[in-house]
């Protein structure tokens, strides 16, 4: 790999064994599942093949969001010391990002803190709604974890907001019909999109960024769609009868994109044009998405050779100090 870029993927997923044991019932296809539970030969060996220099490794949706608080704080801890001994097995390969336990928010930052003071971590993934007792799901701008937002603009580390599966009463609403014949639709067919494009829409909303204005958020699949629709949204919220709000500045201003699973040379043109190349990282989505596609699409980019460097790692470097 000597004579290849520098190349960082940033949404790169495996299974803790533990935290998995909760979701049994998950369909998971069985050359999928293989690779998100090695941490070793194989992973490296896709890595190489493809000309990938680090992963920056994250629990699988839906990690803890789906976990109840007093079994999802203890279990954070034994899984993130898991990841930093396979980082620590593989240093000049692998990164991490930890799992929080967002359905005690206090604990969850506190966690973020410990992985990134104690363990080198570089940031936390957040993977869709968080259960608060009977109910299914709460977004993450609630104001109930805004102490993990706080935290990690304390700690300056961005919080990486990735999809998984919608509300059941939006699943109810949007999908049944066509769940059965087409079960990719729930979600990186579209329901992850509107689901994790709608809690960015929300973050921004929500004042978050007011109160912690230097709070950094990542999103994957080249924003979920927001950049496409940024010009029409803001124009849409400066008519009258809104609260005057920004949105269009906020949000170039605080998210960072990935171009997880979603290599479209339009879609990123289209990226680069809303948020400059500054704000755009590389992302395979493994091993839900293969690495050789990704990788060839980043090195046939007919792009300047200055952003290039800056997708391939520059701007990974800078944001998790890498």
């Amino acid at each position: 790999m000597q004579n290849q870029p520098f190349v960082i993927a940033l949404e790169e997923h495996y299974f803790d064994a533990e935290i998995a044991s909760h979701f049994v019932g998950r369909d998971v296809p069985p050359p999928i599942r293989k690779r998100l539970d090695d941490l070793g030969e194989l992973r490296i060996k896709e890595m190489d093949e493809a000309g990938i220099s680090v992963q920056v490794l994250s629990q699988g949706a839906p990690a803890l969001q789906r976990v109840d608080a007093v079994t999802a704080v203890p279990l954070a801890v034994r899984a993130n010391d898991r990841l930093k001994a396979t980082i620590d097995a593989h240093p000049d390969r692998f990164a991490g990002f930890a799992v929080l336990p967002t359905a005690d928010p206090q604990a969850a930052a506190d966690e973020l803190e410990r992985c990134v003071d104690k363990l080198g971590f570089k940031g936390a993934m957040i993977h869709g709604l968080t259960i608060d007792g009977l109910n299914p799901g709460v977004f993450f701008d609630d104001k109930r974890f805004w102490p993990i937002c706080e935290r990690a603009q304390a700690l300056d580390v961005p919080l990486y907001l990735h999809p998984a599966q919608p509300h059941p009463a939006v699943i109810e609403a949007y999908y049944k019909d066509y769940a059965k014949d087409f079960p990719t639709i729930l979600n990186a067919g579209w329901g992850f999109t509107v689901e994790t494009a709608t809690q960015g829409l929300r973050m921004v909303l929500s004042g978050v960024f007011d109160a912690y204005p230097r709070l950094k958020i990542i999103l994957g699949h080249l924003g979920e769609g927001l950049p496409f629709s940024l010009w029409r949204i803001n124009d849409s919220l400066s008519r009258p009868g809104n609260k005057a709000i920004a949105f269009r500045e906020t949000f170039r201003e605080h998210f960072y994109v990935t171009t997880s699973g979603n290599f479209s040379t339009p879609a990123l043109l289209c990226t680069m044009l809303e948020m400059g190349a500054d704000r755009i990282m590389f992302s395979v989505d493994w091993p839900f998405a293969e690495n050789l596609p990704g990788t060839k699409w980043l090195n046939d980019l007919q792009i300047s050779t200055e952003d290039k460097i800056k997708l391939q790692s520059g701007n990974a470097k800078r944001l998790l100090k890498m």
